[in-house]
């Protein structure tokens, strides 16, 4: 499965760094051309490769952590902060006359971190009462993040409310899902590099985790520890993920969820599966989205959201959850 899955990502980024809206490149292009377009498609194709690979890890790392199959990676706020810091760093931007592009990503972050902080925060006790209450730790946490979620909504609805309308299209679009800016490829590579490993080592005590705290607790894992280290890994993930492109939908649901009726719940396998579909499925997205209206290019979480819902749906009528 792994190997098949690594010989779908090299297709996909193959197929997104060659073909786009102008057409697919031919051997007997002009080499200046080809230089150009290599130099446009590849970027993108990495990142959307990359942001593919840590909503899908975050995904399932989230799923395990809350022991709900259907959590995603958005599902504790983290999304929302990431989203609210860029937004209201545009809108700064647009104030002081700096360029837009130049302060998104790092307003993304730091949104990002505000919200890890806040969610730490407020679910530190919870966390400490593992040992008394599992089922109760897990619902509060759960519910901390809904409500973070909640209150980042409504910064993100008051950023779009006051925004000029010039500059209402691009935030919106951005919301949605837009690859364009591959400044942060260096981050996403080293957190996949990271992750990856971190995610190999651990797999054995996630299976344990999955099967519940009180389980694992008897079999020697340490569980606060794993469960502070898998939220800080998916939180990192999220945040480097929305910081580049956007608040993506269903990657961290679908492709999880999916892989999960393919090839069971052992989390050494389903883990590095996930980044490797996740990625793929999101090259082949953008590629989508740069090409069915072409030359108008979509939001790729229109194409996400279009492909996920009704496959999400048609997972869930063969599942027991």
């Amino acid at each position: 499965m792994l190997s098949a899955l690594l010989l779908l990502s090299v297709l996909a980024l193959a197929a997104a760094s060659l073909c786009g809206s102008t057409g697919c490149l031919r051997p007997s292009a002009p080499a200046d051309t080809v230089s150009l377009m290599l130099s446009l498609r590849v970027p993108r194709a990495l990142t959307a490769f990359a942001v593919g690979a840590l909503l899908a890890l975050a995904g399932a790392l989230m799923q395990v952590l809350l022991r709900n199959p259907l959590a995603d990676p958005y599902v504790l706020g983290l999304s929302g902060g990431s989203a609210a810091g860029a937004l209201l760093s545009m809108l700064a931007a647009l104030q002081f006359g700096i360029s837009v592009r130049a302060v998104t990503a790092p307003g993304a972050l730091l949104g990002a971190a505000i919200a890890v902080l806040l969610l730490f925060g407020l679910v530190r006790r919870p966390l400490r009462e593992l040992s008394i209450s599992p089922l109760l730790s897990s619902q509060r946490l759960l519910l901390t993040g809904v409500m973070l979620a909640a209150g980042f909504g409504a910064l993100i609805s008051l950023a779009l409310s006051v925004a000029p309308d010039s500059q209402l299209r691009g935030m919106v679009f951005w919301l949605i899902g837009d690859l364009d800016d591959a400044r942060l490829l260096p981050l996403a590579g080293v957190v996949l590099l990271l992750a990856l490993p971190w995610a190999l080592r651990y797999a054995p005590s996630l299976n344990l985790l999955a099967r519940g705290e009180g389980f694992a607790q008897l079999l020697g894992v340490p569980v606060l520890r794993l469960r502070v280290m898998t939220l800080c890994v998916a939180s990192l993930a999220t945040a480097t993920a929305v910081a580049m492109a956007g608040t993506i939908g269903f990657v961290g649901l679908v492709v999880p969820h999916a892989l999960r009726l393919l090839v069971g719940n052992d989390q050494r396998v389903l883990l590095p599966a996930s980044m490797f579909a996740g990625g793929a499925g999101l090259a082949l997205a953008d590629l989508a989205a740069r090409t069915l209206v072409a030359p108008v290019q979509l939001p790729v979480g229109v194409i996400t959201a279009l492909v996920g819902v009704p496959v999400f749906l048609w997972l869930l009528s063969r599942s027991r959850v």
